[in-house]
């Protein structure tokens, strides 16, 4: 009765009620501030980025998702990278090929055979022909195979004899004959088979029982990913590098053992540690393998002894030679960076091209530029464009003397090399490979003149990389 009695009160007094009301809009309007923005009396959920306020009720909490725990092993140190570099070199599923000739010695003499018009009568010129076992071995051990390459399709690995091929297989065979040194760069566009060449040229070298030394990448010499030293009492300073040069030796050692295990070391050297007399040049480069700080002065005394008399020929080989014709990312005690041609093994390369050392047995240094993926080297391009002009008999380009990035070295390097410069293969030559596809039932499409004309002409007028992509690659 008093609670009822006491809101009759309230609502006969109209002016108690108004004042009290007043009172509270007056609270309220001092404890909010005046703001235009729209946020400012918005609920928690949505003011600003701050996120549902904790204690408020009927918010949506968004919780974070907890990372995924690794429960698998993780790859041991060295294992990404000899995964990403695996090459397979045969294919259980492919068929074999009959008849196929292997790439051995009698097939280089028989190359080299020409009638009275200049044409190679050779029943394998402009045919595929596979790789012997030992021959695949050495290959393997100087790493010439690339993963780009499509090796794992295909039974065994094999060649196409293009023309350009048996053109420097003749070259070699005349530098052993008339125990000259041999000076060439291949060059070519992307896909035109630049490093096969180079490949060719090493499997005819083991086939004539020639010492091949390789370099596959040579932007292993220039990315500072290896250790180095400088050489003491050197003007102006040279450089090694000791592990590379380790695995170096180690490759030559493996690729060349059935031909260094008959060679016997014949000359005194001054080496840092002692060494037996009279052993053979396989086990000389073992103990370069197991003592990296020995490694270069071990390979000085391997390169003597390889120019002694009555040794072999050598074929050094190096591909994406761009890396090696600038400043690397080394750096000196200065911190300013090295010149690749400071370093020895990459000097050893240039001193070779320029002609300032030769092999008094005869043998050939060739170079393969990458197209691909490559640091440009206006001075090495213009080398190869002035090389190509004076073989073809045209004036020379002379310099732009605008421009300042011209590196001197580079130029007298490469002033007096031979160019070889690939394009795409005939049409014959593709209508081989294109068979030799579809015997090894890798291309299950007829083989015929139509075919062959279509792959050529779209491959940019047989450019065997994009004719490989167009028939094998691609599928509709």
């Amino acid at each position: 009765m008093s609670t009822s009695t006491t809101c009759w009160k309230c609502l006969s007094r109209p002016s108690l009620l108004s004042s009290q009301l007043s009172s509270r809009i007056a609270q309220v309007t001092v404890s909010a501030p005046f703001s235009s923005t729209a946020t400012s009396l918005a609920p928690p959920l949505i003011r600003g980025n701050n996120g549902p306020q904790k204690g408020v009720k009927g918010t949506t909490a968004i919780k974070k998702k907890n990372r995924p725990q690794q429960t698998g092993k993780p790859p041991m140190p060295g294992e990404r990278k000899a995964l990403r570099k695996r090459v397979v070199l045969s294919n259980t599923n492919a068929i074999e090929v009959q008849d196929l000739v292997d790439l051995n010695q009698e097939t280089v003499d028989g190359l080299l055979k020409e009638n009275a018009s200049g044409e190679y009568t050779s029943p394998v010129a402009g045919k595929v022909v596979g790789l012997p076992g030992t021959t695949v071995d050495s290959l393997r051990a100087i790493e010439s195979f690339k993963t780009s390459q499509g090796w794992g399709l295909f039974r065994r690995p094999s060649l196409l004899v293009r023309k350009e091929a048996i053109d420097l297989t003749k070259s070699l065979v005349s530098a052993a004959k008339d125990q000259i040194t041999q000076r060439l760069i291949i060059d070519g566009a992307r896909g035109t088979g630049k490093s096969l060449m180079l490949l060719h040229a090493q499997a005819a070298a083991f086939a004539q029982g020639w010492v091949v030394i390789n370099i596959p990448e040579a932007r292993e010499l220039v990315s500072a990913t290896s250790d180095y030293a400088p050489i003491p009492d050197t003007m102006p300073q040279l450089w090694t590098q000791p592990t590379f040069t380790s695995s170096w030796l180690e490759k030559i050692q493996k690729a060349n053992k059935t031909q260094l295990d008959t060679l016997k070391m014949t000359k005194k050297h001054n080496l840092p540690i002692e060494v037996p007399s009279e052993i053979s040049l396989s086990r000389f480069l073992e103990i370069g393998v197991s003592d990296t700080d020995v490694a270069w002065p071990i390979f000085q005394a391997f390169w003597d002894e390889m120019n002694a008399k009555d040794r072999p020929p050598m074929l050094l080989t190096m591909d994406s030679t761009s890396y090696v014709m600038g400043m690397t990312e080394y750096r000196d005690k200065a911190i300013n960076f090295i010149h690749s041609h400071d370093f020895v093994i990459t000097k050893l390369f240039m001193d070779l091209f320029s002609g300032a050392i030769k092999m008094n047995n005869g043998g050939a240094v060739i170079a393969a530029t990458s197209r691909s993926n490559s640091p440009t080297s206006i001075s090495m391009d213009l080398a190869i464009m002035q090389a190509l002009q004076r073989q073809a008999g045209e004036k020379l380009t002379r310099r732009n003397p605008f421009e300042r990035k011209y590196d001197e070295r580079v130029d007298s390097a490469l002033r007096d090399i031979t160019v070889m410069e690939l394009s795409g293969v005939s049409k014959a030559e593709a209508r081989s490979l294109m068979e030799y596809w579809a015997a090894s039932g890798v291309l299950r499409q007829r083989v015929d003149e139509q075919i062959v004309a279509e792959k050529w002409a779209l491959a940019g007028n047989g450019v065997i990389g994009e004719i490989k992509r167009n028939a094998l690659n691609m599928r509709i």
